[in-house]
């Protein structure tokens, strides 16, 4: 038989593959309802106790780029697979990161569709023909093993600067420019592209995308699979024709290799072409398949959402029962496990991921500094207004110009090097998503540099002009320390997700066979109205979480107070959040602006089932609807409410927190004339937020102090002595309220009027 795509897939294997995604489809399903359920009460639970999603930054964030706008733009000479030329092409990259081919430029203006989109999710990008060559014998599993000498390759380019774009189960595409200049420039927008294709959906706090991917998590763990998975790459319908893909594979392979015949480069063509042809023959089987799936969960969980609302302590209490059940049986296993396997290693993670993502950030606030030094230097020489507008205007832009931001990406790279390591004794062998991740939040936080610079920049534009070189250097200081310290906060939460993800897989498969089997037993202690909203599972992988997590703060916290690489002890402790942002850091509606942040991954009380009035069933066989808890006294402090302001609390240590607005100079207050003005009304500012409040119910509402400090001069022996005054006076003042009480006055004249008698 030939090496034709056509001939060995026909109808009836195209119906065999129909059938493996059908059959794939419905073995997730269920872990997919599920998921789905316990995202839907979690995104109420949020809703409903104003939750916070994110932590305050310094630093402002860009409202959402317009997707359309185009990032990236090229004439180029493109191979069209179809016509088997080189083409003159005008290729661009838009803001969502797709890549579309079209004609020419003049049908790019005139409207017209482009002839080819592409979505690089799981791409790779190639500059030479040795490469390519390597990756596609690494992707054809070559039956004969026999290689050719001096084979032609795969495709001719008709000049000597390549673009090879791979893309896995999808045709590759090919590119080639006149000068090395052009060629970096497009493989570095292509790397963008692949970066945002691959992380970006997995970042979105939907419904549907939490319950997708924890969906996934607990599919594989069924099937025996811990850890990072290199596949898990684009969004949803891409990830489970991945899944489907793994396991079709090796039964293509064993049936059509054999059958191939002709030379090499022949026989990888019409393989490549018929994996292609069965991914997109999947992707059509999951995409209607996960659709309507999506559709008959939606309709369920909106039937049960007046139950969920009605019940929702009830709900929390009966899974921190089950929380307690479960801690006793697998706490004390997790604990060894994570003390013996998992915690003598952490420092020397640690260390191998501080070195390289510093030096990355690092870079980001020198690439910054040169580009505003550069841009007030051109404004000296020339006093031009326009010429430094457009200055402004590069520098916002500098973000997405991939070829500037190499030089930071490039000092992340070596991570895939220095983490071989943890291969072998970790198992973890996905490198490049935490590279990729981390450079995702590089450039996110260079948008948030350029951007703040801007804002705070724009009213010293309409002054003097003489006063504007003055202005781009004290506004340039300003930035870079509010930069410093969100790359603190932001270094050590991507140390403590990435902690998470390359050693917890070690602890849940160690406990999976002892653990797991047990799980089952532990349903009847929910109450059957709330079997959806909580799973037995879920609450497993808290408990292994949170013991871990304890571990992982502590080497971080440890780094932290030995000022490793330029880190701050009272930046943001981030709770771990699996796929966290760094784009969002709005308030929800009608919440308190410095209440705490949210927790993923909440902490589980201990739940005693002897305890009155916890709202736990006593009936281990047939538990009863419990009563809902009574809300605890705050132990915490929060300021009297200032209308004039609407701060964003950023957490220092446990029990104070501080309002990063009143850190931050808002385009609104800036007057770079006036900053010492300015430092009196914060001065007294922070004596109206901390005064005592005026009655009992505001004493029992209060949550944290908010304080107006620099974060570089704060010292933790002064945070408890302030503690220990203000809790002095607090209590002071509650005993005096509650000896001022109605029924505490005519308890007194009760007894006057007996005394007199």
């Amino acid at each position: 038989m030939g090496g034709s795509s056509s001939s060995l897939l026909d109808e009836n294997k195209c119906n065999y593959i129909r059938g493996r995604a059908e059959a794939e489809l419905k073995n997730f399903s269920p872990h997919y309802r599920r998921q789905y359920a316990v995202a839907f009460f979690r995104q109420l639970h949020d809703e409903v106790e104003q939750h916070r999603t994110v932590q305050t930054q310094l630093l402002k964030h860009r409202q959402h780029t317009e997707p359309g706008k185009v990032l990236h733009e090229e004439v180029m000479t493109h191979y069209s697979a179809e016509l088997k030329k080189w083409k003159e092409r005008y290729v661009l990259v838009r803001a969502d990161y797709s890549l579309e081919i079209h004609e020419n430029y003049d049908s790019f203006m005139n409207g017209a569709s482009p002839k080819i989109r592409l979505l690089p999710a799981g791409g790779a990008v190639l500059m030479s023909e040795d490469q390519y060559s390597a990756l596609a014998d690494r992707f054809f599993p070559d039956p004969s093993g026999v290689s050719e000498e001096n084979a032609p390759p795969m495709v001719s380019m008709p000049d000597q600067f390549p673009v090879y774009l791979w893309q896995p189960y999808q045709k590759h595409s090919y590119f080639c420019f006149h000068g090395a200049d052009s060629q970096k420039s497009f493989a570095a927008a292509l790397g963008d592209c692949i970066r945002h294709q691959n992380h970006d959906y997995q970042k979105k706090t939907k419904c549907e995308v939490r319950a997708f991917l924890e969906a996934v998590q607990f599919y594989r763990q069924e099937k025996g699979h811990y850890g990072s998975w290199e596949m898990l790459i684009g969004k949803d319908v891409q990830v489970l024709s991945n899944l489907v893909m793994e396991e079709l594979l090796p039964s293509l392979q064993t049936e059509l290799l054999p059958k191939m015949k002709g030379k090499k480069n022949d026989r990888m063509r019409a393989w490549f072409a018929i994996v292609e042809d069965a991914y997109n023959v999947v992707m059509s089987q999951v995409s209607t398949g996960l659709a309507a799936l999506e559709e008959e969960c939606r309709a369920a969980t909106k039937q049960q959402e007046g139950l969920i609302r009605s019940d929702m302590d009830q709900i929390i209490n009966s899974k921190n029962f089950l929380a307690g059940k479960l801690k006793a049986t697998v706490s004390q296993p997790a604990v060894k496990c994570c003390m013996e396997n998992v915690q003598p290693y952490l420092s020397s993670i640690l260390e191998e991921l501080m070195g390289p993502i510093s030096s990355g950030f690092s870079e980001i606030r020198f690439v910054f500094e040169t580009e505003v030094n550069k841009m007030s230097k051109d404004y000296q020489e020339s006093s031009s207004i326009d010429k430094l507008k457009k200055g402004l205007a590069e520098l916002g832009d500098l973000p997405f110009t991939s070829l500037k931001m190499q030089p930071c990406y490039r000092k992340v790279d070596v991570l895939c090097e220095q983490l071989q390591e943890l291969r072998n004794r970790f198992k973890f062998s996905n490198t490049d998503r935490l590279v990729q991740i981390t450079q995702n939040y590089m450039q996110q936080i260079m948008d948030n540099v350029v951007h703040t610079f801007e804002q705070l920049l724009s009213n010293s534009l309409q002054g003097d002009p003489f006063q504007i070189c003055s202005a781009i250097e004290k506004v340039k200081q300003r930035v870079l320390k509010q930069y410093d310290y969100d790359s603190s906060t932001l270094r050590k939460k991507l140390f403590q997700e990435a902690l998470v993800e390359i050693t917890m897989p070690t602890i849940q498969k160690s406990l999976a066979p002892n653990c797991k089997p047990e799980l089952q037993r532990f349903e009847q202690y929910i109450f059957a109205d709330y079997t959806n909203f909580i799973q037995v599972e879920h609450v497993y992988e808290e408990i292994i979480l949170q013991t871990l997590l304890s571990e992982i703060d502590k080497v971080v916290k440890e780094a932290a107070n030995m000022k490793k690489h330029n880190l701050f002890v009272d930046s943001i402790d981030f709770p771990f959040e699996s796929q966290s942002s760094l784009t969002d850091s709005k308030t929800l509606p009608g919440s308190i602006p410095a209440s705490p942040a949210k927790h993923l991954v909440p902490p589980i009380e201990d739940a005693n089932p002897q305890a009155p009035g916890n709202g736990v069933p006593e009936s281990q066989d047939q538990p009863s609807k419990p009563e809902p808890a009574l809300p605890e006294v705050p132990e915490s402090i929060v300021p009297a409410k200032n209308d004039q302001q609407e701060p964003s609390a950023v957490g220092i240590d446990p029990g104070i927190t501080i309002n990063a607005e009143s850190l931050t100079v808002t385009m609104a207050s800036l007057d770079i004339a006036n900053e010492e003005e300015e430092e009196k009304t914060q001065e007294n500012a922070i004596h109206k937020e901390i005064q005592a409040p005026d009655n009992l119910k505001e004493i029992r509402d209060l949550i944290t102090v908010v304080r107006l400090e620099d974060p570089g001069d704060r010292d933790p022996e002064s945070h408890v002595e302030l503690l220990e005054q203000e809790e002095s006076i607090l209590k002071e003042e509650l005993r005096t309220l509650e000896s001022d009480r109605p029924e505490n006055n005519e308890a007194g004249e009760e007894s006057g009027m007996a005394s007199e008698k």
